[in-house]
């Protein structure tokens, strides 16, 4: 159990200590790492065969989180988007139709068509095909069904006649084609239908009700503008859809929040950019500050090198890649938000905390303060720094340890110790949560100053490691085992997601499907 978490700074023994400025910061552990973890997985990005290049650019132009669909996952979005649209579409209103028909013998007979309505469409084959106008999608050989009433009167010098019933038509070889034009415009995606069209090559009506069988050949009449009236409105109605779902897309902010500290950079820098397989999108991924409270500091983040990488497997329908400056974004953020102030004063093993267990390590500071319960006090100096390597994610963090005796109530620092961490870690994913694990990879120390003589510090760096290692690490790999769970998108997930580390960068190549449990080996750390 870790406690006392205080919002002000350590006041030292050391005159020399007390002019020097410092930042001295609240962390807690798990917090810290938790929004390193859901940073892991921001972003997407592939091309053909997901493959990707980052480009050296000026700073501000940069997008370090970049989201891509392969020609596998346009098919699957393009599958989802056809049914949605049916979906949403069905049951379709036609406009009422009325013509005027001269029939010998008879005369001048009023036919109309009302209330026609498509009630079913299939779509047994459909392509998606990326390029420079857009992305076209074309629906070939769809199928509808479609109902209207009809009705017909006409009248002589003496008597007037009218009948009426109901029709089903059947229509055939329906072909729909669009292309949706897309573009960024002042960071945000816009969509557009460039082009829009349906084609019906042939229909087949009933009628029912009436005297039906007699009026057959009247109404085969109407089978042009039954035709151009399914022709007319399918094409505006999707039409339609695409500029509302622009409309909805142009509501979505530019920045994700994560608490009342940071919050993520989401407006686009890079493309879209299509190629005649895929699709590609980069956005900044920089978290930002938006605590009001918080120490502002500068964000003097690299832009990002030339590099290369790509999934091994292409038959992913999306890949993620997430530059290392967005966790380093994420260091600085919660840093000058001051949340990396850290104190130990309860551990399960409550004997470290006490004197009597120093007397050998720190002879002097058992004699002084006899069996005093003890606390650690941990600052963070900078903001720690992350590097993506080719074997996992590494943390280097400086900070200050200052020990602490408790000693009739009052709190006294004793000494200070500064204090390098090194921790590598590895991330993996449980269908939509994120988990990971971390160990401590190295660990160096040396004495700031003292009120308790000098110190032996490799006796005290094997304690202190000993505590890391024992306690600290298990603690934060509990809390990273139990998860952070990632943004779905209506009940859709990442499926079959494999991760990879390349120079500075982190992959993901994953398939998209509805929500079920799936588990993806990663490594954990218990010392």
């Amino acid at each position: 159990m870790i406690t006392g978490i205080h919002e002000s700074p350590l006041s030292v023994g050391s005159e020399e200590e007390e002019e020097e400025e410092k930042i001295v910061l609240v962390m807690k552990p798990a917090d810290l790492l938790t929004d390193w973890a859901v940073v892991w997985c921001g972003g997407f990005i592939s091309r053909y065969h997901l493959e990707y290049t980052y480009k050296s650019r000026s700073q501000g132009e940069d997008g370090y989180i970049s989201f891509g669909i392969s020609e596998k996952g346009l098919e699957f979005a393009k599958d989802l988007l056809i049914n949605t649209a049916i979906s949403s579409l069905i049951p379709l209103q036609l406009p009422k139709i009325e013509q005027n028909v001269q029939i010998p013998l008879v005369g001048k007979v009023r036919m109309v068509l009302s209330d026609i309505v498509i009630y079913q469409v299939n779509v047994p084959t459909s392509i998606v095909q990326p390029g420079e106008m857009g992305v076209t999608i074309v629906a070939s050989g769809a199928t509808a069904n479609l109902s209207f009433e009809w009705s017909y009167s006409y009248s002589t010098w003496l008597f007037e006649f009218s009948d009426s019933g109901v029709a089903y038509v059947q229509v055939e070889g329906m072909e729909i084609g669009m292309t949706l034009g897309l573009k960024n415009q002042q960071g945000s995606l816009r969509l557009s239908p460039e082009d829009c069209g349906c084609y019906v090559s042939y229909i087949s009506i009933k009628l029912d009700g009436g005297a039906s069988w007699l009026y057959q050949g009247i109404i085969d009449y109407f089978e042009d503008d039954i035709v151009s009236a399914v022709e007319d409105t399918i094409t505006n109605k999707v039409m339609d859809a695409v500029i509302k779902l622009d409309s909805v897309i142009q509501t979505f902010p530019k920045e994700i929040s994560f608490g009342n500290i940071t919050a993520l950079n989401v407006t686009i820098t890079e493309g879209p950019t299509m190629t005649t397989t895929s699709l590609l999108i980069g956005i900044n991924g920089l978290f930002t500050q938006i605590d009001p409270k918080a120490t502002l500091g500068g964000n003097n983040l690299p832009s990002t090198g030339t590099g290369t990488g790509s999934c091994s497997n292409s038959e992913k329908m999306v890949g993620i890649s997430v530059h290392e400056n967005v966790l380093n974004s994420a260091s600085m953020v919660y840093f000058n938000s001051k949340k990396m102030y850290w104190v130990v004063d309860d551990l399960p093993d409550q004997k470290i905390l006490n004197t009597a267990e120093w007397r050998f390590i720190i002879p002097k500071l058992y004699k002084e303060y006899p069996n005093d319960d003890m606390s650690f006090n941990f600052t963070v100096l900078s903001p720690p720094l992350i590097q993506i390597q080719n074997q996992g994610i590494v943390a280097t963090v400086n900070s200050d340890v200052f020990i602490n005796v408790v000693d009739a109530g009052e709190v006294i620092p004793v000494a200070c110790i500064s204090m390098e961490i090194e921790a590598s870690g590895f991330a993996g994913i449980i269908s939509t949560t994120l988990n990971g694990g971390i160990s401590l990879s190295k660990l160096t120390m040396s004495l700031k100053w003292s009120k308790i003589g000098t110190l032996h510090m490799l006796l005290v760096q094997s304690v202190m490691s000993r505590l890391l290692k024992s306690i600290i690490v298990p603690v934060v790999n509990l809390r990273l085992r139990v998860g952070y769970s990632l943004p779905d998108f209506h009940g859709y997930e990442l499926q079959n997601a494999s991760i990879s580390y390349h120079d500075s960068k982190i992959l993901v190549c994953s398939d998209i499907a509805r929500a079920y449990d799936e588990y993806i080996p990663h490594r954990f750390y218990y010392e």
